[in-house]
């Protein structure tokens, strides 16, 4: 049975994550509404071996749900005017600008548009734990397609182009902004960079017994996913300590609808205005629609985040969120004043919309 608490009126979410618990490893899943918290449930295990019980204080690997929470702190040095998404990336970054990818906005950029989703030469796999080398090896890539022209999901190198458009707007890190700015005066845990001190209480992921089902193999698909040396080696010490703002995120269910919730309510979590409402346009302007060159779908990309037209983030189509590998997902829906995220650490091969997490979506709008 889960642990936790539920708002009356709530309880179908309840039984709902009751019914599939045994099906997990372990798992936490939060919603808030119109900022006040109407769910909050955890339960099964944090290791593989399952002797530590899932906690309140159990945090997770969100993988590229962690994208939609990067967007926001980008969206905040955009509102205080320290960058602009329609320039182009390479008059902050002007390396960025090699090999014809000098006219590709920053907008286009945290779009998936910049023709950059992995490294299609063979890489020491462990450039990917040197955030600043890395970032400047992406910088130097040749693109895969004309910039612009298309979108072509990038997994990881989004992050390091995201770290590097803060450091260089702000002169603080990204997982610095979100930590000062707003995690720690909101209460908020969850971290991207995650201190050695908070490694013990992270849960272990079981991987999936199979792949994604992405069709054929193509050159980007391959770049982004399917070398030798698309990733790092995941879940040591240096990988959670550095800085990958598309990929490392840790925190649990409730720490994520909180920074979601920006999504749900025009740039405020929990009354708190983060970014104006000019700022929450920029960030949530569709930017690309179309089938997707790496993920087998068609998205629709905004500024780093993900309109809800495939409707897997709930049943408004207003809504935003981000998927994570495995499973993890965060949305914010404006319509229905609600946010919500799935953290869990028994990963599936579902690329987007686990039935996992649509379970419990579809048991939340049941009781709003």
């Amino acid at each position: 049975m889960a642990e936790g608490f539920v708002a009356p009126g709530f309880e179908r979410v309840r039984e709902a994550f009751d019914a599939r618990l045994a099906d997990e490893l372990g798992a936490s899943f939060a919603a808030v509404r119109s900022g006040e918290i109407v769910v909050d449930l955890w339960g099964g295990w944090a290791d593989r071996a399952e002797t530590n019980p899932w906690t309140r204080e159990t945090i997770a690997p969100v993988y590229s749900t962690t994208k939609g929470v990067s967007a926001i702190v980008l969206a905040m040095l955009a509102d205080k005017g320290l960058l602009d998404f329609d320039a182009p990336l390479a008059d902050l970054w002007p390396a960025f600008g090699a090999h014809g990818k000098d006219t590709v906005t920053i907008a286009q950029t945290l779009a998936h548009q910049a023709g950059v989703p992995g490294f299609a030469e063979k890489i020491d796999a462990d450039l990917w734990l040197d955030p600043p080398a890395c970032a400047e090896a992406i910088a130097a890539l040749a693109p895969m397609w004309p910039p612009g022209s298309a979108s072509g999901y990038h997994p990881l190198t989004w992050g390091y182009i995201a770290g590097e458009i803060a450091q260089r707007a702000a002169e603080r890190s990204l997982g610095t902004i979100l930590r000062e700015d707003i995690c720690a005066p909101l209460g908020i845990d969850f971290q991207i960079g995650t201190p050695e001190t908070e490694h013990a209480r992270s849960a272990e992921m079981k991987k999936p017994s199979r792949a994604g089902e992405f069709g054929e193999i193509t050159p980007p698909r391959k770049a982004a996913f399917f070398s030798a040396w698309a990733a790092p080696a995941r879940g040591g010490a240096q990988w959670r300590k550095i800085e990958i703002p598309s990929a490392n995120g840790h925190g649990h269910a409730l720490s994520v609808a909180r920074l979601y919730e920006l999504y749900a309510s025009g740039g405020e979590i929990a009354g708190t205005r983060i970014i104006s409402e000019s700022a929450f346009a920029a960030l949530t302007k569709p930017r690309w629609k179309g089938d997707d060159l790496v993920l087998p779908f068609n998205i629709d990309w905004r500024t780093g985040i993900i309109g809800n037209s495939n409707r897997i983030y709930g049943p408004n189509p207003e809504a935003f969120g981000h998927s994570g590998m495995g499973g993890s997902v965060g949305f914010g829906d404006p319509v229905a004043g609600v946010s919500a995220a799935y953290v869990m650490n028994k990963q599936s091969h579902h690329i987007m919309g686990d039935p996992r997490s649509l379970r419990l979506i579809d048991a939340l709008y049941a009781c709003l």
